[in-house]
């Protein structure tokens, strides 16, 4: 297991069936990507319906004060749309696992913050989270919604219209930062930039091993909604794969570690996870 040159691609239905098969009896330890969101409102990297967009860069937000300027705009739109979002069946399909103990924990690149809303205790945000901002220069963390209510102190004119294009970052494009006041730190007026890892800018090494440790612990890894196109979502891969883990990817279309795993179910999340954990005998109505 886990070390096939091509995976089985398999419909919802037997996909799920087969899926069980190899899963059942292990603990999983899970890797989700914005693909387990988007039935939440929250858009993909990859989809057929995804945005162009030019994401922030962690150069460009410590160069550029203009960018950082419509960069916190921008987040502080999403960051409302984000609090709007809610955990989709996927999200509580995954929490219904942890509780029954098939599960070591999930590993997610989303920074939504959804999995925990859901029920989900044992969570690595290997990104990093919409919940907070911490300041480059003291190190001081701070509660978003505070932040929140800075900026539309010192932002009166700021409004989350009804159709914001939301991005899987919680990132809007404003239609104007030009003459917004962004928030610094209050306790050494230092930058302040939310606890996400931007394009450019390296996983925290405690936090990627805290992921480790979820594989490490798990007879199996399950992937959902990720294209794996991202090296932190490849480095979870491959750890599982040399350990010789059952690999099961649920996600529409190919990833880039369809060679590595033993099954990929082309089919959405929620429906999947929801029918997996089902197949495992994970109660619906907890």
């Amino acid at each position: 297991m886990g070390t096939v040159t091509s995976p089985t691609i398999l419909p919802l239905s037997e996909g799920v069936s087969r899926a069980a098969d190899l899963l059942d009896g292990r603990r999983i330890a899970v890797l989700t990507g914005a693909g387990v969101s988007t039935d939440s409102g929250i858009p993909d990297y990859r989809g057929a319906d995804a945005r162009p967009r030019t994401p922030m860069t962690w150069r460009t937000f410590l160069s550029d004060e203009a960018a950082r300027r419509r960069y916190w705009v921008g987040s502080h739109l999403g960051w409302r749309a984000f609090q709007a979002a809610r955990p989709n069946p996927g999200h509580l399909a995954l929490a219904r696992l942890e509780a029954d103990g098939r599960t070591t924990g999930v590993i997610t690149q989303n920074v939504d913050s959804l999995h925990l809303r859901a029920g989900s205790s044992r969570v690595v945000e290997v990104h990093g989270t919409m919940r907070r901002a911490l300041c480059l220069r003291c190190g001081q963390v701070f509660d978003r919604r505070a932040i929140a209510a800075r900026m539309e102190r010192d932002n009166p004119w700021l409004a989350v219209p009804d159709d914001v294009p939301l991005g899987p970052d919680g990132d809007v494009v404003p239609e104007t930062a030009d003459h917004a006041t962004v928030p610094v730190c209050s306790v050494c007026s230092g930058v302040l930039k939310p606890d996400v890892v931007f394009f450019g800018e390296f996983v925290p090494r405690a936090r990627f091993r805290a992921a480790e440790q979820l594989v490490a612990s798990a007879d199996a890894l399950l992937v959902a909604g990720s294209s794996l196109a991202v090296n932190s979502g490849i480095r979870v891969v491959e750890r599982a794969r040399r350990r010789g883990l059952p690999i099961v990817v649920v996600n529409r279309g190919e990833t880039k570690a369809d060679a590595r795993v033993d099954l990929r179910i082309d089919a959405g999340t929620s429906e999947a996870l929801s029918s997996l954990a089902a197949a495992l005998g994970s109660d619906a109505a907890r």
